[in-house]
């Protein structure tokens, strides 16, 4: 795992962001947080505790978990969901390989098993609906190689395969109905119908906010 500061201007809050598979800081630095810090963490070819003494002086945590971050997040603060105030899972769930409530695990298998250049712009093109959210994206999109990116991948599996379903501690729940990574419909399933606040919004969604305190719970 990595984690880096995408804005630190000492506030008295901070969002703590878990990203999906395949990310690293650039696709997000357009977004910008307000009278929030933000920290990113990304690459989950290793899976261990995040340090929170960078974190220790702000009075309010706020977690966000998107895609397969949502699993890494319920996992890795199972025994801390308290150090967040609001804690919010965005187009993934809880059981992210999964036929009914995640990603099926054919389809996993087959970019596993078929990953190259081709399967990875298939992939950035399946998180949009549209053309300049995506030019947006490849303009600034990850810089990290395809052997790095496969690894991760395998390494994820390994680790829904190892440990299972994670438990949930998320405050809020939003379903992104237009997604083609994590459909609508597995998510609502995974959630529950009354669980999800569900947004007309494809799987990478961040071109659609004005500031990360968008994906926060009403205070």
């Amino acid at each position: 795992m990595q984690a880096t500061w995408l804005h630190r201007n000492y506030q008295r809050e901070c969002i703590v962001f878990l990203s999906g598979w395949g990310m690293d800081p650039n696709p997000f630095r357009f977004l910008p947080a307000g009278d929030c810090d933000l920290y990113m963490v990304y690459d989950y070819r290793e899976l261990q505790s995040l340090a929170f003494e960078p974190l220790a002086n702000y009075e309010r945590l706020h977690l966000i978990a998107w895609s397969m971050g949502v699993w890494v997040a319920a996992h890795l603060f199972a025994d801390r969901a308290e150090t967040f105030a609001s804690r919010t899972a965005l187009g993934g769930t809880l059981a992210p390989v999964d036929n009914q409530r995640g990603i099926p695990p054919a389809s996993y298998a087959a970019m596993v098993d078929d990953f190259n250049q081709e399967t990875l712009d298939g992939f950035y093109r399946n998180m949009f609906d549209s053309e300049d959210q995506m030019s947006l994206f490849l303009a600034n999109r990850p810089q990290r190689g395809l052997d790095e990116l496969h690894a991760e991948m395998v390494a994820f599996r390994n680790w829904f395969h190892q440990y299972g379903e994670a438990s949930d501690l998320f405050t809020q729940k939003i379903v992104t109905s237009r997604d083609r990574i994590f459909s609508g419909r597995n998510q609502l399933r995974a959630w529950g119908k009354d669980q999800g606040t569900v947004r007309n919004w494809p799987h990478f969604s961040f071109s659609l906010l004005a500031d990360w305190r968008d994906l926060l719970p009403p205070p």
